[in-house]
């Protein structure tokens, strides 16, 4: 059986890397997520979802 606690290696590149999403565009879509939350009635699971996802996201969001 392997051990299960020993660390992972590998060769990793030293080139730089994007990050997934940028500030930028965590906030454009934050933005947009808000816009459709309070322009809707919260009828539907998704425009709950998408409110809720938008405030947690929001919330997370540093304030540079």
């Amino acid at each position: 059986m392997d051990d299960l606690a020993s660390p992972v290696t590998g060769t990793y590149s030293d080139a730089s890397r994007e990050p997934l999403i940028t500030l930028i565009e965590a906030r454009d879509v934050v933005r947009l997520l808000l816009h459709f939350a309070e322009t809707h009635t919260h009828d539907s699971v998704e425009e709950r979802d998408a409110y809720a996802l938008a405030t947690e996201l929001a919330g997370r969001l540093t304030s540079e």
